[in-house]
């Protein structure tokens, strides 16, 4: 990377922006003041006509700092000079090419070199036959292969007495010794069975319940993950997160449980079970909330609605939300984390059809006792660009 790349880069990012407000006209003109909607409408746009995306990370990273002071990877450069009009990132310095410039194409490696070096690195390795450092030994003719010649077939040898005492009194320590080795392995062996006991008791005396959630209006299965917290008394909750469609497995030796049950989209519910009566299987239905299921609706549904469609959808967003609500939209980043919308710019950001509202997600959303909406957090997900 050069100093003159990142002046490129500079003029690159001019003609991003000059080619955005050709047909969008976003709250500043310069691309370093953008945020929120903005950034998303030019997502949107850079995937149309470039058939590519960078994330949130990435232009606070290189739009919202100038000069820059890092090159994005190449893959970054040729996308945003595809969306700006050219072939690629070398295209377009080529296009614009400073005083004295000299642009080069990146060097291919000579395939014949590399099998060269390779070769070369193959003939180094020079391989010596091994020794054989076992010497033939020659039979030796055997002398005085009789070294005695009296046959002793036929002697009888008669143990001293001293012998025989020593030779039993060998045997009795040997069975002794033996004993002592069996008696301990028996010892090991029974304290490995108590400690595996003592270890595992939760696990044998325990009792698995299974817990299956159901939508109380639908008769389908909840369309959330839900978070359930298990309540012990003088114990911290247990936290256990669980998948849509999937049930809740839990082993337990205690006689009573407290189930607490949380999901985006329905109502907050406490479970309370004698175990030693309860079945060992159980359907929990879960009341959905309307307001929270619409608002998500509102926002992901027919995103590429017909006009008369999205006419109705922010007629009813008008009915259901306050106009004195508190928005907040949340980012990941840590330039800008939170940023605040009123009613009529919140409603227009979820009834533009746009593939971002597919990530969607409401995070927490408040009621006053009339039923209207008085408070909305969201955020919409993005996949950051990876080795960025």
């Amino acid at each position: 990377m050069t100093d003159l790349d990142l002046l490129h880069f500079e003029q690159l990012k001019k003609d991003v922006q000059a080619q955005y407000l050709k047909e969008y006209t976003p709250s500043f003109e310069d691309i370093s003041k953008w945020k929120g909607i903005d950034i998303i409408y030019f997502q949107e746009d850079l995937r149309k006509k470039a058939k590519g995306n960078i994330s949130e990370k990435s232009f606070y990273t290189y739009f919202k700092n100038s000069p820059v002071t890092k090159l994005p990877r190449i893959d970054m450069l040729n996308l945003l000079s595809i969306y700006s009009g050219y072939d690629s990132w070398y295209e377009f310095k080529k296009q614009h090419l400073f005083a004295g410039e000299l642009l080069q194409e990146e060097e291919e490696i000579n395939e014949e070199d590399i099998v060269e070096s390779e070769q070369t690195a193959q003939d180094s390795l020079t391989t010596t036959p091994r020794t054989n450092v076992f010497t033939t030994i020659e039979d030796i003719p055997s002398q005085n292969a009789d070294l005695q010649k009296n046959n002793t077939d036929n002697q009888q040898i008669e143990l001293k007495p001293e012998l025989n005492k020593i030779t039993k009194t060998h045997d009795i320590k040997s069975k002794k010794n033996f004993f002592k080795k069996n008696a301990w392995a028996i010892v090991t062996s029974i304290l490995i069975m108590i400690t595996g006991i003592l270890g595992f008791k939760d696990e044998i005396f325990s009792k698995t319940h299974k817990y299956c959630f159901t939508d109380a209006d639908r008769g389908v299965s909840v369309i959330n993950t839900l978070e359930i917290k298990i309540i012990k008394e003088n114990e911290s909750p247990i936290l256990y997160k669980i998948k849509p469609g999937e049930c809740f497995y839990y082993s337990t030796k205690d006689k009573n449980l407290k189930m607490q049950i949380s999901a985006p989209f329905y109502e907050y519910l406490e479970v309370n079970r004698n175990l030693e009566n309860a079945p060992e299987e159980e359907m929990i239905e879960l009341k959905p909330d309307d307001y929270k299921m619409a608002v998500n609706y509102f926002s992901v549904k027919d995103a590429n609605g017909n006009p008369e469609q999205l006419r109705q959808k922010r007629n009813q967003l008008e009915n259901l939300i306050s106009n004195s609500a508190i928005i907040y939209q949340v980012y990941d980043n840590n330039t800008y984390g939170i940023e605040r919308l009123d009613k009529q710019k919140y409603i227009t950001l979820v009834t533009t059809p746009t593939t971002s509202l597919k990530n969607l997600n409401v995070i927490e959303m408040k009621k006053d006792n009339k039923g209207k909406i008085i408070s909305i957090k969201f955020k919409i997900a993005s996949t950051d660009e990876k080795n960025q």
